[in-house]
């Protein structure tokens, strides 16, 4: 049974597959960007989440912490300067997974992850315009278009009742 066991397998051993996600985590925290299967995607987006969760709070405790998981310590002073304070204002979602193409070589699913850029606003309740202001802009569109459809049907039955004299 799997009670209480969670991620994937990857098809590597325990060691293996630890060591690979930790490299795994370190180019995509150096590069901002990584090209790897989407399953692979997918369990990177746990453990970089997590690490740029720790690092959004700069004390000795997290930088400690991260340095579990990433032990390049130029990454990590990469992390707590520039990654982590852009997110400070975000609650999550610092990575983005963008499906590819299939490999070549094995058909294998294929996908970047890379981190996010734009700025974050939470989301504030949705105005709705009022009536009155968006009522007058839609009318007056719809006479322009009726005054020149008016114009080109006046111009279309008089030539035609000119065609219609002349035979």
């Amino acid at each position: 049974m799997r009670h209480n066991k969670i991620g994937r397998r990857l098809g590597r051993t325990p060691t293996h597959r630890v060591h690979m996600m930790r490299n795994m985590v370190i180019s995509l925290l150096e590069h901002e960007k990584v090209t790897t299967t989407i399953t692979r995607a997918k369990e990177l987006r746990r453990d970089v989440e997590r690490v740029i969760t720790m690092a959004k709070t700069d004390d000795l405790h997290s930088r400690r912490q991260v340095l579990k998981v990433v032990h390049d310590r130029k990454i990590v002073a990469k992390l707590f300067e520039t990654i982590a304070p852009r997110y400070q204002d975000r609650p999550g979602g610092y990575t983005r997974i963008i499906r590819l193409n299939p490999r070549v070589g094995d058909n294998a699913p294929m996908s970047i992850i890379e981190l996010v850029e734009e700025e974050f606003t939470p989301k504030q309740k949705k105005s709705t315009p009022k009536v009155e202001e968006a009522k007058p802009e839609a009318v007056a569109e719809v006479v322009v278009e009726e005054a020149a459809t008016e114009e080109v049907v006046e111009e279309t039955t008089e030539e035609v009742a000119e065609e219609q004299a002349a035979k």
